[in-house]
């Protein structure tokens, strides 16, 4: 097989990242400082309107840190998805609370809000929804029930960077927002998190807890951790926010062309986005009748040297660290959707050439099985 693998998803680094590293290291400032206070602000003004932000060494540190600044803790219950990364329902654990699992709606995979009405009890504290795969959850519907119900709304945002609903950025919705900045992620600082905050209480409250309890050096004012930003990684940060508006326009790009490529093509379903939405396609998933989906999968690669990504394979209902949360708990499109999802590459590093391919490889595979 002559043609180069194309790779489901694709870190991009340039010399300008290099750069920016070489910078760091030669100032002598390698952990948090006026990198990482820059790129606070930078990140702030460019996703969410100014709104207060606080970088952390990974997304799940800010969304287990989130949850402890917004006073989320043992005897409360947020409401997740199940059908997500573990780390939404882990957060949740790991601040003592308990998270409850609620069912998706089939069309964007993000929290359907009949289920996650149904979910609610007296100790419900929040709801902390997933805009699944850079696609927002359903904004207005989830906002009434929280206003309902005097719920806090949580976001995770780690696959949406850029998204929005109804013109209102993803990140400025919730109490708190967490970005993830992993190194597949529409951008990336190597490792990474942000987190968006809507009042000044929490955000120093991340502050403190990010920072073993301390705003001033030795004075520590509360049992805190070490989650701090680098500037290493921050100056990495910097640079991709230059670029991600671009490589946001060319996923979304690359997504119409692999639409009208496979509209039309037996068993397969493309991603649907809601009027109200702007997605940005940190995946680019489709349905594929169940009995397909592996098939595909592995002829893709082994046929055409195509990567793709089930994402994700097991509900997080179903796991053994979480299985505690929800005995017996059926969640029949959850299911259902971990047993179709596929992902292909919609980077932005994909050339015409290797989109036909993934149409072609799709195209024949399915129409082999037909």
């Amino acid at each position: 097989m002559s043609a180069e693998f194309i790779p489901a998803a694709k870190p991009i680094i340039g010399d300008e990242e290099r750069e920016a590293v070489d910078r760091v290291l030669r100032s002598g400032m390698v952990a948090q400082g006026p990198e990482v206070a820059a790129f606070e602000s930078e990140f702030a003004d460019h996703f969410v309107q100014g709104r207060e932000t606080v970088a952390v060494n990974s997304g799940t540190s800010g969304q287990h840190l989130g949850l402890l600044a917004a006073g989320v803790g043992a005897g409360d219950e947020v409401i997740v998805p199940s059908f997500t990364f573990a780390a939404t329902g882990n957060s949740v654990a790991l601040s003592g609370a308990t998270p409850v699992f609620a069912d998706i709606d089939p069309q964007t995979f993000t929290l359907d809000p009949v289920a996650v009405e149904a979910a609610i009890t007296p100790n419900t504290k929040g709801i902390m929804p997933v805009h699944l795969y850079g696609h927002p959850f359903l904004v207005d519907q989830i906002e009434d029930i929280a206003k309902k119900h005097n719920l806090a709304i949580y976001e995770d945002a780690a696959q949406a960077h850029g998204a929005s609903w109804s013109g209102r950025s993803v990140g400025s919705i919730g109490d708190f927002a967490m970005f993830s900045l992993y190194p597949t992620k529409n951008m990336t600082s190597g490792e990474g998190g942000m987190v968006t905050c809507a009042t000044p209480e929490i955000a120093r409250n991340m502050r403190l807890l990010r920072n073993q309890g301390m705003e001033t050096q030795y004075a520590n004012e509360i049992v805190g951790f070490n989650m701090r930003m680098t500037d290493i990684h921050a100056a990495i940060g910097r640079v991709q926010l230059t670029k991600v508006d671009a490589w946001t326009r060319q996923r979304q790009a690359n997504a119409a062309v692999l639409n009208d490529g496979l509209a039309g093509v037996a068993g397969l379903t493309t991603p649907y986005v809601a009027p109200e939405a702007v997605h940005v396609y940190h995946q680019y998933t489709i349905r594929v009748d169940p009995t397909e989906r592996d098939r595909l999968r592995e002829a893709l690669k082994a046929e055409h040297n195509v990567g793709s990504g089930v994402y994700y394979p097991i509900p997080n209902h179903r796991l053994p660290s979480l299985e505690k949360y929800a005995p017996g708990l059926d969640l029949p499109e959850t299911e259902r959707a971990a047993k179709e999802v596929l992902s292909l590459p919609v980077h932005p590093s994909l050339t015409a050439a290797d989109l036909d391919r993934v149409i072609a490889g799709v195209t024949a595979v399915l129409s082999a099985g037909a």
